[in-house]
């Protein structure tokens, strides 16, 4: 994982050039998660162009290909959770992000599955028509999820569902509070990072990217000018380079 003291002393070098500013360590730390969370959610953006890549017949194949290397780095963050209904839905984890897929809990009985993929719906209005017609009408064998603040599932004797999702990184639920595993860095008495720092929870790969990131905040936050600039420089340049 991408390590916190590397982003930190980074991060450090640049502010402290001119001895004009400093990054204390409860600066970084307020910043560390929110970093983190816009280079995840990024992600998701970024497949969908690699997605756009592939139809349009550009995609490189095999280790250069951007689609599978956003997918592998997204595999870190998938979990796999069987829920109960309770008071008649089914409540989601967490730390859930964003839903894979959902089936109805079962088992494999000689080599083959009983479990039945569930079609996962976010619209209310649709679901009533489901729910209302003759033809379309929820089954054991066909079964619909209405994906809100809560999980529904139709028909309702559907008891237990299996859930794969992305959870969100490290530190934050999925209400949005964060956790005490935030990303963090402490620093011993002569500012330098220790053993009880949390690193971040995204591949080493993106630790420019967080530096990056980072270095744009806290230039905000400073009003850094200088900081500011290298960080938006270099983010448009990569930007440029990942469109070709």
């Amino acid at each position: 994982m991408a390590s916190v003291s590397a982003v930190y002393n980074t991060l450090k070098d640049l502010v402290n050039k001119d001895q004009n500013g400093f990054v204390t360590p409860t600066v970084f730390n307020n910043f560390a998660q929110i970093a983190q969370l816009r280079l995840f959610n990024r992600l998701f953006d970024e497949i969908k162009d690699a997605k756009r890549v592939n139809r349009a017949g550009f995609n490189p194949g095999r280790d250069k290909s951007k689609f599978k290397r956003i997918e592998e780095d997204l595999a870190i963050f998938a979990r796999v959770s069987t829920i109960s209904k309770t008071g008649g839905v089914f409540e989601k984890p967490e730390d859930l992000s964003r839903i894979i897929s959902a089936t109805t809990d079962g088992s494999v009985l000689l080599g083959e599955s009983t479990r039945t993929s569930i079609e996962m719906c976010y619209d209310e209005d649709k679901i009533e028509r489901i729910l209302l017609s003759d033809i379309s009408r929820p089954t054991a064998e066909f079964p619909v999820a209405l994906v809100s603040q809560d999980i529904e599932v139709f028909p309702e004797a559907i008891n237990r569902i299996r859930l794969r999702y992305y959870k969100y990184p490290q530190g934050i639920t999925a209400a949005g509070e964060p956790t005490a595993a935030l990303p963090n860095v402490v620093v011993s008495a002569n500012d330098t990072p220790t053993a009880a720092s949390i690193d971040f929870e995204l591949p080493d790969h993106y630790l420019n990217d967080l530096v990056i990131e980072m270095g744009q905040l806290i230039g905000f936050n400073l009003r850094d000018q200088f900081v500011s600039s290298a960080s938006q420089g270099e983010q448009a340049e990569r930007k440029q380079e990942s469109t070709y």
